[in-house]
């Protein structure tokens, strides 16, 4: 099993930066795919980015790419995800994630590992 906890989120205007930090502990942090997603009030959960267990392979939805970043330091257990840009849709709660059978992109399922999230507000 695996323990997610996610950090650095908070209100700003549109056009600013966040850097969002997921801390893993439990499996070897290095042998699974991490990922992002968000939840916007009233909306369902949505993909945000992924990245391999070797931090090489990346994904990103639409909304995001060319905006936002993820990356992982495999030494220190920790996922990030660098937010430039930032637009008033990007409001949400976003949640660190891993799964135990993803080595390049995770799915969105039962087996997933989720953290609680953490609150990102975009003010027009």
């Amino acid at each position: 099993q695996v323990q997610l906890e996610e950090s650095g989120g908070g209100l700003v205007q549109a056009g600013a930066s966040l850097r969002l930090s997921c801390v893993a502990s439990g499996r070897s942090f290095g042998t699974y795919a991490m990922g992002w997603f968000r939840q916007a009030p009233g909306k369902g959960r949505e993909f945000v980015a992924s990245i391999a267990r070797s931090g090489i392979a990346k994904y990103y939805a639409d909304s995001v790419k060319g905006r936002f970043t993820i990356s992982r330091d495999n030494a220190k257990s920790t996922l990030y995800l660098q937010m430039n840009s930032l637009k008033p849709e990007d409001t949400a709660v976003y949640y660190c994630t891993g799964h135990p059978r993803a080595t390049v992109k995770v799915h969105d399922d039962a087996e997933a590992w989720w953290g609680h999230g953490t609150q990102v507000t975009v003010s027009s």
